[in-house]
């Protein structure tokens, strides 16, 4: 998979070269490029952005250094890829967004900046917008970075199998609590069942655990969850004894 972002601050994404992304290049199941705006734009002095039509405050970045990146990036690589601004209007970006992105061979993620892009951007080369929340950030290269990490980290060979499928928001549900030696800390113990080497009985503690911890930390996780019958009822009873209604 190979991950285009196009920013004005290229040196922002040195971070990516670290970890499990440095891995996932090195083994070559990912690969990003970095491209500076600024190496596409018309002006002498390399700007970007202009004042906007019809006045107000700040600068507005323009759409034809974006249009010409992404042109010569698909010179170099010909696949054309899912060109995606990262932007406060765009949907919320989930794990499910993060799988689907996973799935293709090419993305283009979008770094604006200041008062906001050209809305030609918008509307003629991105794809979609996404959002990483309801929050305002200086510029899209943090929303990028957290984009490309979680996708790269689900491109096959990269991490385990079952590392992936058990953890957070894989099937709606948080992931259970996780405990490593010692198995007691200043008068903290590891729960004993962990200790058991009863599989099965730490399967079922397991999924019990991730019920309960997403019924506390995120509730609405669970109208999407795949419960059985018995786990609804045990979940109902959990909410009504701790004084709330979930929808499940």
């Amino acid at each position: 998979m190979r991950i285009d972002i196009i920013t004005i601050f290229p040196g922002m994404f040195a971070a990516l070269g670290e970890s499990i992304v440095r891995r996932a290049e090195d083994a070559g199941l990912a690969q990003i490029h970095i491209t500076d705006l600024r190496e596409h734009s018309t002006n002498k002095h390399r700007n970007v952005d202009d004042y906007p039509y019809g006045g107000g405050p700040g600068m507005v970045m323009q759409s034809e250094p974006f249009f010409r990146a992404v042109d010569a990036l698909r010179k170099e690589d010909t696949r054309r890829g899912r060109v995606i601004l990262l932007g406060p209007r765009g949907k919320p970006f989930n794990q499910r967004k993060a799988q689907g992105l996973a799935s293709l061979d090419r993305v283009f993620l979008l770094c604006g900046h200041y008062e906001g892009i050209d809305e030609r951007v918008r509307d003629y080369l991105a794809d979609e917008e996404i959002s990483l929340g309801d929050f305002v950030l200086t510029g899209g290269e943090i929303p990028a970075m957290a984009v490309a990490d979680a996708v790269i980290r689900l491109l096959p060979g990269v991490l385990p199998r079952e590392s992936v499928e058990q953890e957070s928001f894989s099937d709606e549900l948080l992931e259970f609590p996780q405990y490593t030696r010692p198995a007691e800390f200043r008068g903290m113990s590891v729960p004993d069942i962990l200790l058991s080497g009863d599989h099965e009985k730490i399967r079922r503690w397991r999924r019990e655990q991730s019920l309960l911890q997403t019924l506390i930390s995120r509730p609405d996780l669970l109208k999407n969850a795949d419960l059985t019958k018995e786990e609804r009822h045990m979940l109902r009873s959990e909410a009504q004894r701790l004084g709330f209604s979930p929808e499940l």
